[in-house]
C-alpha cells in the first residue's frame, strides 16, 4: 500500500505509475544493479526522464531549452489573451446593456454565454484535428480567427452581430484552452510539467483578472471599441508567437514502451528493500528462487532484457531547421477515421479520474466566471457604486493572488511528489499530487464566505476584495495545476482526449451559469450565493481524499476494460 494508496494486484503495470528518481541502494548488492538499466535521467542523473525520449533531435522533448522556453512563452501568450476575451468588458456590463438596450441578464447571456456554449462544442472538434494533422495547423488557423472576430466584434453595429462574432471566437479559442495542457505533455517530462502548468494556468487567470482591470481603464478614458480594437492588437501578436514559435509537437516515438521496464524495475528493487528489513528475511529465498527460475539469467540480464534498446531508431534524421519548423503542415497523419477520432475523448469520459478532475475543472473555473460576470452587479450597486474603472481595478488582487499560487506551484506541487515519490522507493504515483487539494479548502472556500459575509453585510471594500478574492484565486490556481496535472499523469498517452472532456465540461457548466447568476445573485443575495459556492468548494475538496486512496483502484479499472483510446503517439 503506497503511502496509503490501495495497490494494484490485477496488473502488472497500472499507467499512470512510473519511476521518478532512482532507487535508492538499501545495502543489497542487487539494488545496485537498478542503476545499470538503460534508462534516461536528467541531467542530475537522479530523475528518470518519462516519458523516455528517443535519440532522435526532432523528438519534441530533446528540443534544445530555448526552443522549449519560447514554445511555452508562445502559449503563455495565447492564453492570457483567450483569459482576457471572455471577461473584457465585464466592467461595463450594465452600462453596455443600456446601450444596446437589453436587460443585464440577456446581454451576459448573449455576450458570455454564445461564447461559451460555442467554445464547448468546438474543443472536441479542435481536438480530432490536432489528433488527426498535428496541433500546429490548429493553432495557426483558429489564431488567425481570433484576429478577425476581435475586429469585426470592435466594429460591430447591432447586439446580434457583437453576439455573433463571441459566438464564432469561441470555437477558435477552444485549441488555446484545450491542446496546451497536452502540447506540454509533448514537450516536457513529468517531473517539469507541473511549473509549467501553472504558468498556463497563471496567464490564463491573468487575462481573466487583468484584462477586465486594463479594458475598464480603456473604457471609462475612451470607449469600450476602442478597448476591443486593443484586444485585436494583441492577438496579432499571438498570432506572430504562435507562426514563429510553436512548431509541430506531435511526434510518433519508436519506443519500446516503458511500462514493463517500469514494472520489473519498480517490483525486483521493492523486493530487495524488503529483504533488508530483518523483519521481512524469509522473502529473501523467494526473490532468489523467482530470480534463478527465470531460465538461470542474472539479475542484471533481467532487468535489462526489459530496458534496453528502449530507442530503435538506428538511422537517425538530421534536426530540422528553425525555418523548416514554420511549415504550416508538418506532414504528420493519424491514419485512423475522423468519426474514429472524436469517439477518443467520449471513450474518456468513462474515466473515473477524468470525470472527478472535471468536476474540480470546472468549478474551479466557473466560480472565476461568476465573481468576473457578477462584479459590476455587486460593486457599481450601492453601497459600493464603484465607476467602471473602479470595478475594473477589482481585479487587481486576484491576479496578484494568481501570481503568488504560481510561484507557490513548484515548490509545493512538484517538491511534493519528489518527496512522497522518494519516501516510496523512487515510484511515482499520480495520486501523489493530490494532498494539495487541501488549498481548494483552506483558501478558496474560506475566501467565499468571507466574501459573503463582508459583502451582504457591507463591509470596507478592502476586505472582500483584497483578502476575500485573493484568497479564492490563489486557492483555484493550485487546484487547476492540480487537476491538470493529475489527469496528464493518469492517463499520458491519451493527454489530450482527457483533457478536451475536462474543457468541454467545464465549458457547459460554465455556460449554463451565466444564464443564472445575474437573477440568483439579485433574487437570494449575495451572502447566500456566496455561502453556496463555499459549501460545495469545501465539499469537492473532501472527496480528494478518497481520490487519493483509490485512485490507483479507479486507474487499474479503468485499463482492465481497455476503454482508453489507442495512443496516437
Amino acid at each position: 500500500m503506497p503511502l496509503g494508496i490501495i495497490d494494484s494486484h490485477r496488473l502488472e503495470h497500472v499507467p499512470g505509475t512510473a519511476p521518478l528518481e532512482k532507487v535508492q541502494n538499501a545495502g543489497l548488492p542487487e539494488t545496485g544493479l537498478a542503476r545499470n538499466v538503460a534508462l534516461k535521467y536528467d541531467k542530475t542523473g537522479t530523475i528518470v526522464l518519462i516519458p523516455q525520449p528517443s535519440d532522435d533531435p526532432n523528438d519534441p522533448l530533446n528540443w534544445p531549452r530555448w526552443r522549449k522556453e519560447l514554445f511555452i512563452i508562445s502559449a503563455i501568450w495565447g492564453a492570457a489573451c483567450v483569459g482576457a476575451i471572455g471577461p473584457l468588458l465585464v466592467a461595463a456590463y450594465v452600462e453596455l446593456a443600456q446601450e444596446w438596450g437589453v436587460s443585464l441578464a440577456r446581454f451576459s447571456s448573449g455576450t458570455n454565454g454564445a461564447l461559451i456554449v460555442c467554445l464547448a462544442g468546438a474543443t472536441m472538434v479542435v481536438n480530432v484535428l490536432a489528433v488527426q494533422y498535428g496541433k500546429r495547423p490548429v493553432y495557426l488557423v483558429t489564431s488567425l480567427g481570433l484576429v478577425a472576430t476581435a475586429f469585426w466584434g470592435s466594429a460591430a453595429k447591432t447586439f446580434g452581430s457583437f453576439v455573433a462574432s463571441r459566438a464564432i471566437a469561441g470555437v477558435c479559442m477552444a485549441p488555446l484552452e484545450g491542446l496546451v495542457p497536452a502540447s506540454i505533455a509533448d514537450v516536457w517530462y513529468v517531473h517539469e510539467r507541473g511549473m509549467r502548468t501553472a504558468l498556463f494556468n497563471l496567464a490564463f487567470m491573468a487575462g481573466v483578472s487583468i484584462g477586465p482591470l486594463i479594458a475598464g481603464q480603456l473604457i471609462q478614458h475612451y470607449s469600450w471599441r476602442i478597448c476591443s480594437y486593443a484586444m485585436a492588437a494583441a492577438l496579432v501578436i499571438n498570432t506572430i508567437l504562435t507562426f514563429f514559435f510553436m512548431p509541430e509537437t506531435a511526434y510518433v516515438r519508436n519506443t519500446i514502451k516503458l511500462d514493463s521496464t517500469t514494472y520489473t524495475v519498480r517490483k525486483l528493487c521493492q523486493r530487495m528493500l524488503f529483504c533488508a528489513d530483518s523483519r521481512l528475511k524469509t522473502n529473501e529465498i523467494e526473490v532468489k528462487n523467482d530470480i534463478e527460475h527465470r531460465d538461470n539469467i542474472t539479475t542484471t540480464e533481467m532487468i535489462e532484457s526489459h530496458a534496453t534498446d528502449v530507442t530503435t531508431n538506428q538511422d537517425l534524421p538530421p534536426r530540422k531547421s528553425f525555418t523548416a519548423g514554420l511549415a504550416f503542415w508538418s506532414g504528420y497523419h493519424y491514419p485512423v477515421p475522423f468519426w474514429k477520432t472524436l469517439l477518443g475523448p467520449l471513450r474518456m469520459a468513462r474515466s473515473p479520474i477524468v470525470l472527478w478532475t472535471s468536476l474540480v475543472f470546472m468549478t474551479a473555473i466557473t466560480w472565476i466566471v461568476i465573481l468576473t460576470v457578477g462584479a459590476s452587479q455587486i460593486f457599481a450597486s450601492p453601497p459600493y457604486n464603484f465607476s467602471v474603472g473602479a470595478v475594473g481595478n477589482i481585479f487587481l488582487s486576484p491576479f496578484i493572488a494568481s501570481v503568488l499560487g504560481t510561484l507557490a506551484a513548484r515548490p509545493l506541487i512538484d517538491g511534493l511528489v519528489k518527496f512522497l515519490a522518494r519516501k516510496n522507493h523512487g515510484v511515482f504515483e499520480p495520486e501523489f499530487r493530490l494532498p494539495m487539494m487541501a488549498c481548494y479548502l483552506l483558501f478558496t472556500a474560506t475566501g467565499f464566505f468571507s466574501a459573503g459575509q463582508s459583502l451582504s453585510r457591507g463591509m470596507p471594500w478592502e476586505l472582500p476584495v483584497i483578502v476575500s478574492l485573493g484568497f479564492i484565486n490563489f486557492g483555484i490556481v493550485l487546484t487547476i495545476t492540480v487537476a491538470i496535472a493529475y489527469t496528464v499523469d493518469s492517463h499520458p498517452e491519451q493527454a489530450a482526449e482527457a483533457v478536451s472532456v475536462m474543457v468541454f465540461l467545464k465549458n457547459m457548466f460554465a455556460f449554463g451559469s451565466t444564464y443564472y447568476i445575474n437573477d440568483w445573485i439579485a433574487g437570494s443575495g449575495v451572502r447566500t450565493v456566496f455561502f453556496t459556492l463555499g459549501g460545495i468548494t469545501a465539499a469537492i475538496s473532501v472527496s480528494a481524499i478518497p481520490m487519493y486512496i483509490f485512485g490507483k483502484k479507479m486507474r487499474e479499472f479503468f485499463a482492465m476494460r481497455g476503454w482508453a483510446p489507442e495512443s496516437h503517439y
